[in-house]
């Protein structure tokens, strides 16, 4: 069994770790860092609520913490965790700069301990199924891939993730890792990036939209969020010289997670993950078929059983150290071509 220490029970502890932790077989939340309030003991009242880290870690026996708190606490947290002995998973972004992540990455390489970052959404659903489709070959060879995450909120929120002041804050720092991470396990490494942030809301302060296009020899992946988009457009679309695959509609996990309906425990039903027929993408093929693609199940809890299988030596780690870097400096990248009006090649250098 593996104890594990949930560091932060904002929006990420409470939706996206908390109950998928709970769910994983072969790990117990031990302890929940919430420096104030009781939102932990009431939805969890038999799991020890610490204020300080150092309480959390006086507990010897666990040996797992995740960092899910604002993105500038990110380094400290997970440097203090790696010092302490401990296997670490942190939320996205990794960290605010190129520099803090590869300092986490070399010290847990030097103490022998596991670090990842929290791409949950590689299995989502519909990421699933696009894996499955460009492996099977039907579409060809791929020319385009594009991605979206679309949203409507029109009146900015005063939080850190909108704050014009705080380390990582705005949309492509968001909502980026998720796109970026997945491109990058379809395609690889791109030869350029050409980027471009937004503030479309009025009274926005900081980035509410994106454009990331990673270019390939014959291959360009774009990348996009909107928050202004009542109707939204495809979430996935792609062409191939054999035909085109197009889907509408986020996975439904998220939507759950964050509701009052969220399960926990042995409470995550059969159906966990999967989506109805009407919701499933369309496959339209050189030659005239056109057919649904029944979409994967989609569920986070993956995620944490591969963490608890690279522990236990069971398995390799699939959010590899050396990937979560790559996801850095694609996102670096990113936000460095927005701020020059250029593209930049992969190598070129990030802060």
């Amino acid at each position: 069994m593996i104890r594990v220490g949930l560091i932060g029970f904002g929006l990420a502890g409470q939706a996206f770790h908390a109950p998928v932790i709970v769910g994983v077989p072969g790990m117990e939340l031990a302890c929940i860092l919430e420096r104030h309030g009781s939102r932990a003991k009431e939805r969890y009242p038999n799991v020890r609520v610490a204020r300080t880290l150092d309480e959390m870690l006086s507990d010897k026996a666990i040996g797992l913490c995740a960092v899910a708190t604002p993105n500038d606490s990110h380094f400290s947290y997970a440097k203090a965790c790696l010092e302490a002995g401990r296997d670490v998973v942190v939320d996205k972004p990794f960290t605010p700069t190129m520099a803090e992540a590869e300092q986490l990455v070399r010290l847990a390489a030097k103490r022998g301990r596991l670090i990842t970052v929290y791409q949950n959404r590689r299995w989502d659903g519909v990421f699933q199924t696009v894996k499955k489709l460009l492996a099977s070959g039907e579409l060809g060879e791929i020319a385009e891939y594009e991605a979206r995450f679309d949203r409507f909120r029109l009146e900015p929120r005063l939080n850190w993730r909108e704050d014009p002041g705080f380390p990582a804050a705005g949309v492509l720092w968001d909502l980026g890792p998720h796109l970026i991470d997945q491109a990058l396990v379809l395609f690889g490494e791109p030869e350029t990036i050409t980027a471009k942030t937004l503030c479309q809301r009025p009274g926005a302060l900081n980035d509410d939209a994106f454009d990331v296009f990673m270019d390939y020899p014959r291959l360009r992946a774009a990348l996009r969020a909107r928050i202004i988009a009542y109707a939204p457009s495809a979430h996935m679309l792609i062409h191939g010289t054999k035909g085109s695959f197009v889907k509408y509609g986020m996975d439904p996990q998220e939507e759950i997670l964050r509701s009052p309906t969220c399960p926990d425990g042995d409470k995550w039903g059969a159906d966990w993950g999967l989506e109805p027929e009407e919701r499933w993408g369309t496959l339209s093929l050189v030659g005239g078929e056109v057919r649904k693609v029944e979409s994967e199940r989609g569920d986070y809890r993956l995620f944490y059983a591969n963490v608890r299988d690279a522990i236990d030596k069971r398995a390799p780690l699939d959010v590899s150290p050396e990937h979560a870097l790559r996801v850095m400096r694609a996102l670096l990248l990113a936000h460095k071509s927005s701020r020059e009006g250029r593209t930049l090649r992969w190598s070129e250098a990030v802060e």
